[in-house]
């Protein structure tokens, strides 16, 4: 089972990184609200005749919902909409190749929450683990200026802020999801399409504020259907994935999806500083797999 968890961490890892280089390739132009709320409708569109036609093999939920449960589940729909905006908006102000390293340092923030909530054990190697996360962040702002220019970039840099708390809450909504599959037990599929559906209707309000593009979108419907079935494809991985693994095993694992992220804009968008972004992004790699065999 833990192979298979595993397995399915990092076919979602590859399928999400192809899905924010895509989101700069052919998305940047929309507002971000707009881009998940389409996304993701279609992604329900696609995976609800699969929970439907899916043999049922147990209950929805394992154990009672209680109102804690209620209220973990508008947290992390809320909290996922929160970041995965401000994930899309560093992607369109910033390269990808810049931003994937970033955003993607989740388990640096995971592993601490689930020391404080769930009694997690933090070993050496997991300290050394988000010592490279560090690194990583500042070699992603490394212009060969002064020691600590790379900092004060990551600190004031647009993108940069987006990309750093886009992590720091995902990092709560992996721990949060980890208590709903496994705690609670919700049934994987079924919180795939409660999850994306979730997420979506939380972003309808902002996103009908955001409407200003209508004239473009009818074009793009075919794109958005096929981007739908890239989130569907992921989500279901991941799902699989955190239903059997602890969040810091997955989550590590998962977001090695920033090294795709950083190869696809690279290679194909021509983006600057191509070299040290690969650098930056493998370092990333390392010390988010610290963390997780830690």
């Amino acid at each position: 089972m833990v192979g298979l968890g595993i397995w399915y961490a990092t076919l979602s890892a590859l399928v999400w990184g192809g899905y924010l280089f895509s989101l700069k390739r052919y998305f940047s132009r929309f507002p971000a609200a707009v881009v998940i709320v389409a996304a993701n409708a279609a992604a329900v569109a696609w995976y609800l005749p699969v929970v439907a036609l899916r043999p049922a093999d147990g209950p929805v939920v394992d154990a009672a919902v209680t109102p804690g449960a209620l209220a973990l589940v508008a947290f992390v729909l809320v909290a996922s909409a929160a970041a995965t905006v401000a994930l899309l908006s560093a992607i369109s102000a910033g390269d990808v190749s810049y931003v994937a390293p970033l955003g993607k340092l989740v388990p640096a923030f995971t592993l601490p929450l689930e020391v404080l909530l769930v009694g997690q054990h933090l070993d050496g190697a997991q300290v050394v683990g988000v010592g490279f996360a560090t690194l990583a962040v500042y070699l992603a702002n490394y212009q060969g200026t002064g020691l600590f220019a790379p900092l004060r970039r990551a600190a004031t840099y647009r993108p940069a802020q987006l990309a750093l708390g886009s992590a720091a809450v995902f990092g709560a909504v992996d721990v949060g999801t980890r208590v709903l599959l496994q705690g609670v037990g919700i049934r994987p599929d079924v919180w795939v399409l409660g999850y994306t559906g979730g997420v979506g209707l939380v972003l309808v309000p902002l996103a009908v504020r955001q409407w200003s593009h209508a004239e473009e979108f009818a074009p793009a419907i075919p794109t958005f259907a096929a981007l739908g079935l890239v989130v569907a494809v992921a989500s279901h991985a991941m799902m699989q994935a955190f239903a059997v693994l602890p969040a810091s095993v997955v989550s590590p694992i998962l977001n090695t999806q920033a090294i795709v992220a950083v190869v696809l804009g690279g290679v194909l968008l021509g983006e600057d500083r191509f070299a040290l972004r690969l650098v930056a992004g493998a370092v990333a790699v390392v010390g988010i797999s610290l963390i997780a065999l830690g």
